[in-house]
């Protein structure tokens, strides 16, 4: 492994970034830029960089996954270095790190599905959406999930932007599919999906659906699917719209005009899916059958009560609806994990001020900052971590330079020494370009951009090839 370090870096700071998706790449970026020298060593826990680039965006959005060539030119930098393939909490301990850095920034991330902690919520072919993404993204964590495409209706519990990337990958034409990075694995099962009925269920109405017209617009745009709405959802929508700030207005318009069209047109005879959205509806429980394979989801009714639209409360009706179907997603957020016993959690999120983590101060050791999903909740797409991440670079950026530092702490020379115990080998970024070649290579062989590794073992292998 080739260390690429500055001749005088006794007297450069060092700042270790925990996590090497957009969050902690976007922060090293600030501070690179606005650091007279520096040094950052970026640990990611997964022998590959990027993460939610590479494995949360849909692989249909490959424009989204452009920002990776900004990122590369970062880490190719003398003073920027990339080791995967070490967990925090695991290999060593926040401590340890702070022990030997000037700042340490965490940005790994909300790694765990919210739950919705209803009856049968464990039921075969109850999924989480994260894990389905994974599956589909070639993520090793998701790489040998089950899913049972053998039935014809599926639901998806949630009304944001991972539910429609769930919803489009689902219901678009494989032969759009085939020419994406999507893993040949969940290739083949799409391929033979049944799925014919696709039920996209939120708990409040069409007003406050989390989806963003990007992503909506792409959905009722899918070859031979018709999108249907229940009229009844939308009684009074249109009398509110002009008083909408204009993301909303223009969102709340194309529905309307999507429920416009489907009440009009009769549908093609070459449409043969059918994507639902239905609103007011909230899980109550899932429904099993005695071989506790899923069957169907009873639905609790809704209505909204208040007399301001801000203000309005979403209350159950005491109806219930009963949705039958064979497969269901839960797309409700997720939430990050505490990592290490020292960190201050409240919420799923580290507890912080402006990305400063609040703890009792200590001279010995490194200050500890969070940006990204951990410091902000999983809020938001990649813009908004980057305006996040900047913005806790600034505040690295101050306290490093408004302070006197010890800057002859060891850095990761001290870490990989002393301390990372279990002997994992480190993957590098020359390691990582060894990976990202092999994948490109696959790629080419099926007409697709890349054939994603899944196995962390295999990684590991061509990287230290």
């Amino acid at each position: 492994m080739i260390r690429r370090l500055f001749s005088s870096s006794k007297n450069v700071p060092r700042v270790c970034v925990v996590g090497a998706g957009p969050a902690g790449f976007y922060a090293a970026t600030h501070l690179n830029k606005k650091l007279d020298s520096v040094i950052i060593d970026i640990i990611e826990k997964l022998p590959v960089p990027f993460g939610l680039v590479r494995y949360g965006v849909a692989p249909d959005h490959p424009e989204v996954k452009n920002v990776i060539n900004q990122f590369t030119k970062l880490a190719q930098q003398q003073n920027i270095n990339f080791y995967g393939n070490i967990t925090l909490g695991r290999d060593l301990s926040l401590n340890q790190l702070r022990q030997h850095y000037n700042a340490v920034l965490l940005t790994y991330g909300a790694e765990e599905d919210k739950t919705l902690n209803i009856e049968n919520e464990d039921a075969e072919n109850v999924i989480a959406a994260r894990s389905f993404v994974g599956w589909y993204n070639g993520h090793p964590r998701d790489r040998d999930l089950q899913v049972d495409l053998s039935g014809s209706i599926a639901a998806i519990l949630g009304q944001g932007n991972v539910a429609l990337d769930v919803a489009r990958i689902l219901l678009s034409p494989i032969d759009e599919l085939k020419k994406t990075d999507i893993t040949e694995h969940a290739l083949q099962k799409l391929a033979e999906s049944k799925i014919r009925e696709l039920y996209l269920v939120g708990r409040r109405g069409p007003l406050n659906v989390a989806f963003t017209i990007k992503e909506l617009r792409e959905q009722i745009k899918i070859k031979n699917c018709n999108t249907i709405w229940r009229e009844d959802d939308f009684v009074g929508v249109a009398d509110v719209v002009s008083n909408l700030a204009r993301p909303r207005k223009r969102l709340t318009e194309l529905m309307l005009k999507s429920l416009s069209d489907s009440l009009k047109e009769q549908p093609a005879e070459n449409v043969h899916k059918f994507f639902k959205p239905i609103f007011f509806r909230s899980p109550h429980q899932f429904l099993v059958d005695d071989q506790k394979h899923l069957c169907g989801i009873e639905l609790a009714c809704n209505k909204l009560i208040g007399d301001k639209m801000e203000e309005l409360k979403c209350v159950p009706t005491g109806d219930i609806e009963i949705l039958k179907c064979s497969l269901a997603f839960r797309s409700i957020g997720y939430k990050s994990v505490q990592v290490d016993k020292g960190l201050n959690f409240s919420n799923g999120l580290v507890i912080n001020d402006k990305g400063r983590v609040i703890e009792s101060e200590s001279e010995d050791l490194a200050k500890l900052y969070v940006a990204g999903w951990l410091g902000t909740g999983p809020v938001g797409v990649i813009l908004h971590t980057m305006g996040n991440a900047f913005q806790v670079a600034k505040v690295i950026c101050e306290d490093l330079q408004k302070n006197n530092h010890d800057y002859s702490r060891g850095g990761f020379e001290e870490i990989s020494k002393n301390i990372l115990k279990n002997n994992n080998p480190v993957v590098d970024w020359q390691g990582w370009t060894k990976i990202d070649k092999f994948e490109i290579e696959q790629g080419k062989k099926n007409g697709k951009p890349r054939e994603k590794i899944t196995s962390i073992e295999k990684m590991i292998q061509i990287a230290m090839a």
